[in-house]
């Protein structure tokens, strides 16, 4: 009886060569993504935190480093390429986008039409109770 890849023991260290150089392959994306991830995460610190950038363009800047950030995390660690054999991961993560930006921008729509439709606050009522 011929042991198959599923009757070895964790660990056990008679690993076929070929999926040895798979494992380390993608044990070094997870590394490189993990090195982009760190350095992005930095970076946004050292923008909020510095008077170095010009003020106005600090939001710029996070919200750059943010992109730069949701890409490396889709690329490295969910593997959403744009290869033949991703294309439902693909189109998931265009509708949950999708349905996202619809929750916010209906959200944000909602909220500046309650504020203009709202009574100025000098318009209120003596609403004390008299003594």
């Amino acid at each position: 009886m011929d042991p198959t890849p599923r009757d070895r023991a964790p660990g056990d260290e008679t690993m076929p060569e070929a999926k040895r150089e798979e494992t380390l392959a993608g044990l070094q994306a997870y590394l490189i993504g993990l090195l982009f991830a760190a350095i992005l995460t930095a970076t946004s610190f050292w923008t909020a935190t510095t008077s170095v950038l010009w003020s106005p363009g600090v939001a710029t800047g996070l919200v750059v480093l943010a992109i730069a950030q949701m890409g490396v995390h889709l690329v490295f660690f969910l593997h959403i390429t744009t290869g033949p054999d991703n294309t439902n991961n693909v189109l998931a993560l265009a509708f949950g986008i999708l349905i996202v930006g619809l929750v916010v921008i209906g959200s944000i729509w909602i909220m500046a039409h309650l504020n203009a439709n709202m009574m100025p606050s000098g318009n209120l009522p003596n609403l004390q109770m008299q003594r």
